[in-house]
């Protein structure tokens, strides 16, 4: 196996140079951090909240478990012992792990756009709200009944490419309590700090970054043009001012297309205009603002959106990057929306612990994301196997049941099993 054995050796690396605040005792540790590590990550990859329950009890049966042979764990630890060592630890430590992905053959090729460059879209949710659980990282909000709300948030990023739903979870930002209270503040201070912090990287991609009508600043897009990369941000006129009496009674160029599918037509219309300041300075950045309007066969509007882009715009290039503008909504739809209402349940409180748990849990569910997207588009028996099992949600609850009865020796052998639909001995 060349995809989940390494990423999950690694991992497992990784977990091991958390810091540790126990001293140690004179016989040793019953468990190790890349024990725990690992134990709270196959949880998220496994998309069950009692993967470790079930695995406890087939060490008992068995003297090992699917702990042991796909994750490489030696001991189980219990759940309380994973919370607490992981009450603390960094989770910008599984940062490179992210990066490792798109490093595998053939990944970074699925989401190549104009001139071969990748598109990352930036976006901000949040994954945890109550009014009577709270740690010192949550953010505080009141209610219109007065009551007070702390909730976690944070900026996330993934790689999409215009026409596929399968996107690629990079390392997220955190939103911090000192950031401010106010959910735009905090989502562009996130935006900007992420851009800083994974600089090296971007620029060695030089991505097309792509995101909604917030981001459509000169601080964000000057923090982004910093790290080599270049963008189309949504920018609506009536929320921009500079823009919105600049583009008042200028003269558009336009370019239009049509195409028929299944005998329905569609006119699209692109209008764009160049040298356009991003606000009322005078240090403003000129960008170009763009847009793009969808016709039916009768003339209606069906779909119109604007962006602003620092890549040039003419005719011949327009409806792609529309297309990438367009692309951001993937964040919310196949990013966001999958890890709060799929198998990964981002919005479930897993642990929320006094310090960084909560971002930690988060980071190993998005990394589990992640995996997953790799052994999709990297890893041949992956592919066979959810074939075989038709819709992504079947292979999964397969994937989930068998594990709680059976001890695989490899991922090799788990897949080889779903893709037979029988359980066969090594």
């Amino acid at each position: 196996m060349s995809v989940l054995e390494p990423l999950i050796r690694d991992l497992g690396a990784t977990c091991a140079g958390l810091p540790d605040r126990r001293k140690q005792p004179p016989g040793g540790f019953a468990y190790t951090m890349s024990d725990i590590g690992l134990s709270a990550f196959s949880v998220f990859f496994m998309g069950s909240a009692s993967f470790l329950a079930h695995q406890r009890r087939l060490d008992e049966g068995h003297g090992r478990s699917n702990c042991q042979t796909l994750f490489g764990i030696s001991k189980i630890p219990t759940d309380a012992h994973i919370r607490d060592m992981l009450d603390g630890a960094p989770p910008e430590a599984f940062d490179p792990l992210f990066w490792q992905v798109l490093g595998l053959p053939g990944v970074l090729d699925r989401y190549r756009c104009i001139d071969g460059r990748p598109i990352v879209a930036l976006d901000g949710t949040e994954h945890f709200v109550s009014r009577k659980i709270h740690c010192k990282r949550c953010l505080k909000r009141k209610r219109a009944d007065g009551g007070t709300e702390h909730y976690h948030a944070f900026l996330g990023a993934s790689l999409v490419a215009p026409g596929s739903n399968r996107v690629l979870p990079l390392p997220p930002e955190f939103v911090l309590a000192q950031d401010g209270a106010e959910k735009q503040d905090c989502e562009r201070n996130a935006a900007k700090r992420w851009l800083a912090r994974q600089g090296v990287r971007l620029k060695e991609l030089r991505p097309i970054v792509v995101g909604d009508d917030l981001f459509a600043c000169q601080p964000i897009a000057a923090a982004i043009r910093a790290q080599g990369a270049n963008f189309v941000l949504t920018c609506k006129p009536a929320s921009h001012k500079t823009v919105s009496e600049y583009l008042y009674g200028a003269s558009l160029a336009e370019h239009r297309t049509s195409k028929t599918e299944r005998g329905k037509k569609t006119v699209a219309i692109y209008r764009w205009l160049a040298g356009v300041p991003l606000r009322g300075t005078e240090d403003a950045l000129a960008v170009t603002w763009f847009s793009v309007e969808m016709l039916n066969a009768s003339g209606k509007r069906t779909y119109f959106n604007s962006f602003v882009t620092d890549l040039e715009v003419d005719a011949g290039n327009v409806a792609e990057l529309a297309a990438c503008g367009r692309a951001r909504w993937k964040i919310e739809n196949e990013t966001f929306n999958v890890l709060k209402t799929g198998p990964y349940s981002l919005e479930h409180n897993f642990g929320h612990g006094k310090e960084t748990l909560a971002s930690v849990f988060v980071a190993l569910n998005l990394l589990a994301f992640a995996f997953h997207t790799a052994a999709m588009l990297a890893l041949a028996a992956w592919q066979r196997a959810m074939a075989a099992r038709g819709a992504a949600y079947r292979f999964f609850e397969h994937f989930r049941t068998v594990v709680a009865y059976v001890v695989f020796e490899s991922w090799d052998h788990l897949l080889r099993s779903i893709e037979a639909a029988a359980i066969r001995p090594p």
